[in-house]
């Protein structure tokens, strides 16, 4: 099955994808909308040109496991995706996945301009992978 990653960002928001067998987790896109109505249909436009049967959107909570507003967004915005594609949508802690993807960018030496084109489909490249890792531990 493919699997679409979403990691919400203000401005960039990161896109990726999982391989049919769901165990790897590939950059896939990175979508600058500010317009929340926009976004939706870009996203939902993606979701449905890939075939995805499952969507996993990031949930940006707190280092404590709280969720504040960045969370109830997250969340919002997943339910309207569900809703538009009628895929079904998972939320996946992404705790710590920025922090990563810039470490994993730093380890490659991508900067400037070329490090923010990528960092966000990065982010949700590693949000993927957690949860393809979640739902298969023996891969």
């Amino acid at each position: 099955m493919i699997i679409l990653s979403v990691d919400l960002g203000k401005a960039r928001t990161g896109l990726a994808v999982s391989d049919v067998s769901e165990t790897l987790a590939s950059p896939l896109a990175q979508i600058h909308e500010k317009n929340p109505s926009a976004l939706l249909d870009k996203v939902s436009n993606v979701a449905i040109a890939r075939g995805a049967e499952l969507i996993v959107v990031g949930l940006p909570k707190n280092m404590d496991g709280t969720e504040g507003d960045s969370a109830k967004s997250a969340r919002e915005f997943a339910a309207a995706l569900k809703e538009k594609t009628g895929i079904i949508v998972r939320m996946q802690d992404e705790r710590g996945t920025t922090i990563t993807a810039h470490n994993l960018l730093n380890a490659t030496n991508t900067r400037g301009k070329k490090r923010k084109n990528v960092v966000d489909s990065v982010a949700a490249t590693i949000i993927l992978q957690n949860y393809l890792d979640s739902q298969n531990p023996t891969k």
